[in-house]
């Protein structure tokens, strides 16, 4: 008997794929493509305390091995989400979900982190603290020990649901920011969010970009995701969300081997939308290959080889 599920804050997952945060829309988006409730969970689009139009256009440009994206936290802002999108994706997705925030302040962090308490349906919080494509808050959180440190306790004290850090790639070392999200009582990390790049017009000699860098993302970055989870699977005892590049069944075993409790789907649903239910179908094939009849059981498996 092949077992999918996986635990996650004391919540129990029907498998590890959720689909990571401004990759899903608010969710329901997709539900005219499949029936989304087979999904283990849904990453909501990055919120922020007040409606934010992002960046301007053009905001995307192509990589051989991915994509770069500068979107600039485009969302309706908190109140809109709560009260307009979480009940609009209740009618096509019946599980509970993580909400995704972001801000510009600390203070903004903790408003926003204040409103989620009361939306039933939100089991946990990820803290956005790593995202490039903003000129206030985002990255400038996650790059700094003692700032994350201060931003996560602060949220802490706020938040009666679990809380999520999500860190960037983009530091010398992961593993002091995994350990100060510890150190702040953060309840579990998600790794990794996008590398910074750019591209530039051949024709023009311009950045592709309107803000002329943005994140990376795509299959290209995932040996460096899989090397970050792993390190940080050694140092931490937080449960861990692998993402970064995943675009198989096998990635995420081998996310899962690495240290990560559930994996999320990013850019591969921007390229298929049926990507993340691909990825599910597939996933009981792959296990029975390697065998594996409970994929909890895989969880760091390689952290002590």
């Amino acid at each position: 008997m092949i077992d999918t599920k996986v635990v996650l804050f004391g919540h129990t997952l029907d498998n590890p794929i959720i689909p990571a945060s401004g990759t899903f829309g608010f969710g329901y988006e997709f539900s005219e493509y499949y029936d989304i409730n087979i999904l283990g969970s849904i990453a909501l689009k990055a919120t922020t305390l007040e409606p934010r139009f992002g960046n301007p256009l053009p905001r995307i440009a192509e990589c051989p091995a991915g994509m770069i994206n500068a979107i600039g936290l485009q969302n309706p802002g908190v109140d809109a989400v709560i009260n307009k999108e979480l009940p609009r994706l209740s009618r096509s997705y019946s599980k509970a979900v993580i909400a995704n925030i972001g801000g510009s302040t600390t203070e903004d962090y903790i408003k926003t982190a204040e409103k989620f308490n009361s939306a039933d349906s939100v089991f946990a919080v990820e803290l956005n603290i790593s995202c490039p494509n903003v000129k206030e808050g985002g990255m400038a959180f996650g790059t700094n020990e003692k700032t994350a440190y201060n931003l996560i306790k602060a949220v802490k004290s706020v938040s009666k649901k679990p809380i999520l850090v999500k860190l960037s790639p983009n530091v010398t070392d992961i593993v002091s920011m995994a350990l100060a999200a510890q150190d702040a009582g953060a309840d579990g990390i998600s790794l990794i969010n996008t590398l910074v790049g750019m591209r530039i017009d051949l024709k023009t000699a311009k950045p592709i970009i309107s803000v002329k860098t943005g994140g990376y993302s795509g299959p290209g970055v995932f040996p460096v995701a899989l090397r970050m989870v792993y390190q940080v699977a050694k140092a931490v005892t937080l449960p861990i969300i692998g993402m970064g590049g995943v675009m198989s069944a096998q990635d995420v075993i081998e996310m899962m081997y690495a240290g990560a409790s559930a994996v999320m789907v990013g850019t591969a649903n921007l390229i298929d939308p049926f990507a993340s239910k691909r990825i599910i179908e597939k996933l009981p094939a792959a296990m029975q290959e390697l065998k594996i009849n409970k994929l909890s059981n895989i969880i760091g498996r390689s952290l002590n080889e």
